[in-house]
């Protein structure tokens, strides 16, 4: 028997963002009677990042969020209006706010496997880079350009550039101290021009030492960051978890103790190669979906980590969320709408398993409280397990208690009445159960 014990009358912090995303909703055109929005809508994403939203027509293709699809002709006058081309952006942009979800822009370029490269080579002058991201950012929080006053929060520079695919890169072209430079001189543009905003990345493909370069050096040449970005894919949440804690222990031991930590892409991956289509396999799965509650429930429990963004909410292989061809929730969803329902309550309270494979967190906020629990293995051979539930400092008679799993979605679960603080459950190997009240 598996003990799991929930303490109400202990409140340990906030409530933080672990369920936000990447890229926004597809919303029905006038030809095709399909879209998500509503359902996106009741997920109440915080945040969706919109990297690789170039990859889809739905928000624009090619046309999207990228800055040389913005300002196509490098050679054109950075400062006249007609030499950026907003259009799909802006849509883009407005949907996922009408969905009630920030955006977390993402500058630079989508990741190019090809054999040619448009977006991931190295501009021709870095500071004038920084001026059209600078007009860009003025676009959308200041109206220039028949603009808007979003006041979009997060600007993150770049994606990936320490990513090396069979010796060469599909994120950046260039030596790694021609992007040193641009980083540099684009942060400080920036910051400059923005104080208020914040300013951060690469976005890194979560080589250690690679931070570890890069920060020393940003430290020496006095750059702010206000932000860090980087990113894991694996299947162990433990290991996720670890590899926060090491990155915050990076940041803090080079002086940049101040910096918000993001981990914004993740997502289960036993492996690119050989074991890819097992990895896609799970990905839409239960086991997928358990993995990510895992996830962040695991990394609400780790001070290293400010915020997380699942790889990926836009109609691809990676989104565990929304089938990529009907759009409607997949049982992954679920997940991130119980967590955004712990976020909204605030109050994070004391919560311990004595299980390797049981994740838990709640929370309360007055007369209302939740608990999300679930059960994930890597190992596919592990069958059901019993677990205790020691409830104390609220009494949780009448609440609605809910499990996902492979024969179930978000449905009723068959149980005792709640007695003393006390509930006996039964999961299955990779489930969710979420009590409310």
């Amino acid at each position: 028997m598996s003990k799991v014990k929930l303490d109400f009358n202990t409140r340990i912090g906030d409530m933080k963002i672990m369920h936000a995303v990447n890229n926004g909703p597809c919303v029905a055109g006038n030809v095709q009677r399909r879209g998500n929005d509503h359902t996106y809508r009741a997920a109440r994403f915080p945040y969706a990042r919109n990297h690789d939203a170039a990859f889809f027509a739905g928000y624009g293709g090619e046309h999207t969020v990228d800055v040389h699809a913005i300002f196509p002709n490098f050679d054109a006058d950075v400062n006249d209006p007609a030499s950026y081309d907003f259009a799909f952006t802006d849509l883009y942009i407005k949907r996922t706010l009408d969905c009630g979800t920030e955006t977390f822009y993402r500058l630079g370029s989508k990741i190019e496997h090809g054999v040619k490269k448009y977006g991931t080579v190295v501009p021709p002058d870095f500071q004038k880079w920084a001026e059209i991201c600078e007009h860009i950012i003025a676009h959308y929080n200041e109206g220039w350009a028949d603009g808007f006053h979003y006041g979009i929060k997060y600007w993150e520079i770049w994606n990936e550039p320490d990513l090396v695919e069979n010796g060469s890169s599909p994120c950046w072209q260039g030596t790694e101290e021609e992007f040193f430079d641009l980083f540099e001189i684009t942060v400080k543009h920036l910051k400059n021009r923005f104080p208020s905003i914040k300013i951060g990345g690469p976005a890194s493909v979560g080589d250690e030492e690679f931070m570890r370069r890069l920060l020393t050096e940003m430290k020496k040449r006095n750059t702010p960051l206000d932000f860090f970005s980087y990113h894991w894919y694996w299947t162990e949440p433990k290991d996720m978890s670890a590899k926060c804690t090491r990155v915050r222990k990076i940041l803090d031991e080079i002086g940049y103790d101040d910096t918000e930590t993001i981990l914004n892409e993740w997502n289960y991956v036993r492996g690119w190669l050989d074991e890819f289509v097992y990895s896609i396999e799970q990905i839409i799965s239960m086991k997928g979906a358990a993995f990510n509650a895992a996830c962040m429930l695991e990394c609400q429990n780790n001070p290293g980590i400010d915020m997380l963004m699942y790889y990926d909410a836009r109609p691809t292989a990676f989104n565990g969320l929304f089938d990529m061809y009907t759009y409607r929730p997949l049982k992954g969803y679920y997940a991130f709408y119980h967590f955004a329902d712990l976020y909204e309550l605030k109050n994070q309270y004391k919560a311990e398993t004595d299980d390797e494979d049981v994740y838990v967190a709640c929370a309360k906020d007055g007369d209302k409280a939740a608990i999300m629990l679930t059960y994930y293995s890597e190992n596919d051979n592990k069958g059901a397990k019993f677990i205790d539930l020691d409830i104390k400092g609220f009494n949780l008679d009448g609440a609605r208690i809910l499990v996902t799993d492979k024969d179930t979605t978000d449905a009723p679960y068959a149980y005792s009445q709640i007695k003393d603080g006390k509930l006996n459950i039964r999961l299955e190997r990779n489930s969710i159960l979420y009590i409310k009240k």
